[in-house]
């Protein structure tokens, strides 16, 4: 009995062993499940927790960008499209005066240079006041020291730029007269060359000093120079740099009495590109602009000279599209250029080069629906500026009307064509815009450099080739009616 109550209770204390066993192996298990459901719940919280902070960085972002109405916008944009496309008007007028004037009429490549020019001027202008907008708004230029280093560098920069653009501008129009006569004109190339070269050089000197003027003068006033700078920049240099083109009647005199002036001209302007680039490396931003900024502006002066190409062309056929040119031009790509300064500021306040803001992809940009009718801001900017193109034409085309007399083309189809081929290029261009400066951000390129001349320059090829359209299709249908 005794050996049995001990085998019983060694087998009790085994079972006892193997239930504890059992049991801390359940534990064991429990604990492992628990800590998976744990960890499993955590990222599920972490995951939450980071979604909810970026939509949290998304709405603060948005909700301190330039706490500008959409009335605000209009307004402070009204005032310079109206100033600018004035300008535009001016400019269109003396163009059609001086077609006959001896420079136009012995050097017909002119009228190719024209568009490369105006571009050429459109883009570092407006370039510039791109550039200095965006360090106005970030408080980089309110000392007197900063500014004055950023202005001269820039004042120089833009120098080096208008100079070595001008010359091959001058270059370009050439080959261009070359292609369907097979020959070129060596004197006609100094000519052209010679006043190329002083009319991009002065006209980029008067127009910087102006630029510099209206963005101090707007941070003094504390309106927003993104909305001010680039169409005054673009007003005022369409009727400069015509007025000083136009002064290319003195190389023409030179031509034909002192032909060593146009070649000595050349090689001074040529000479003094050197020093104005090493003036403008003291500052990083117009240094990096040296270094990097001139396919831009090299491909948008090819872009404009093929607009200038149809330019030359469409005159040729229908002289009444002189007055019209710089208008449909200028409007297009004033207001083009508006978008994209805001829309380069932005990224400037907002992110890192390279990188776009609140994890956004350039896919999002695609989309025309996002581009004209999505609650984003810059959406909103571009139904603004599509409220200027339809009245603002009209009244310029008045104004035209008004200075031309009954010379200028008039009439409801033609007012009906012309209007639908103005905003067929705002709505190209804007479009353009949205999703270009994304792509050029996330590229590292600084769209305050780069986006402005490709875009004024799409302007020009855009609304030189649908002006030309326009008076096509007004032909078609008069012969049509005339023969009917």
């Amino acid at each position: 009995d005794i050996a049995h109550i001990h085998n019983t209770e060694a087998d009790s204390q085994v079972l006892n062993e193997e239930k504890i066993q059992n049991n801390q192996e359940i534990v064991k298990d429990s604990v492992l499940k628990l800590t998976k459901i744990g960890d499993a719940l955590y990222s599920k919280s972490s995951v939450e927790t980071a979604k909810s902070e970026n939509d949290g960085d998304a709405n603060f972002i948005l909700q301190n960008l330039p706490t500008e109405s959409s009335y605000i916008l209009f307004f402070q944009v009204l005032f310079p499209f109206m100033v600018g496309g004035l300008g535009m008007v001016m400019a269109g007028f003396v163009l059609d005066k001086v077609q006959q004037w001896d420079f136009f009429v012995q050097v017909r490549e002119s009228f190719i240079l024209v568009p490369a020019l105006l571009g050429l001027k459109g883009n570092l202008e407006m370039t510039l006041a791109s550039r200095l907008s965006t360090q106005a708004n970030l408080g980089r230029i309110d000392s007197a020291t900063a500014r004055w280093k950023v202005v001269t560098s820039n004042f120089a920069l833009i120098q080096v730029q208008a100079i070595v653009v001008a010359f091959f501008a001058s270059a370009f129009a050439m080959v261009l007269a070359w292609i369907p006569k097979g020959q070129i004109d060596w004197a006609h190339a100094a000519v052209l060359c010679a006043s190329s070269l002083a009319t991009a050089s002065v006209a980029s000197l008067l127009l910087s000093c102006i630029m510099v003027g209206v963005i101090v003068f707007s941070r003094f006033l504390n309106i927003n120079p993104d909305n001010v700078a680039t169409p005054i920049a673009a007003s005022l240099g369409d009727l400069t740099t015509l007025g000083v083109l136009f002064k290319g009647t003195a190389f023409l005199r030179a031509h034909l009495t002192e032909s060593w002036l146009n070649v000595a001209t050349i090689i001074i302007f040529l000479l003094s590109s050197p020093f104005f680039a090493f003036v403008a490396c003291r500052d990083e931003g117009a240094k990096s602009v040296l270094y990097n900024g001139w396919s831009p502006v090299i491909f948008s002066m090819l872009i404009s000279s093929a607009g200038g190409f149809v330019l030359k062309t469409a005159i040729e056929r229908y002289s009444e599209v002189a007055a019209f040119q710089p208008v449909i031009n200028g409007v297009g790509g004033n207001l083009a250029a508006v978008q994209a300064s805001r829309m380069g500021t932005f990224l400037h306040q907002n992110a890192s080069l390279g990188v776009l803001p609140l994890d956004w992809t350039l896919s999002r940009f695609y989309g025309f629906r996002r581009a004209f009718f999505s609650s984003d801001p810059d959406s909103r900017s571009a139904r603004v500026l599509l409220v200027f193109v339809v009245p603002g034409h009209i009244f310029f085309n008045w104004i035209i009307r008004v200075l031309h007399g009954d010379q200028s083309s008039s009439g409801a189809l033609f007012t009906s064509l012309y209007l639908l081929a103005a905003l067929t290029q705002v709505v190209l261009l804007l479009y353009l815009c949205q999703w270009l400066i994304p792509l050029m951000w996330s590229l590292s390129v600084d769209p305050d450099n780069a986006a402005i001349p490709y875009l004024t320059a799409a302007g020009d090829f855009m609304g030189s080739l649908l002006l030309f359209i326009t008076f096509l299709s007004i032909d078609m249908l008069s012969s049509s009616r005339f023969s009917s």
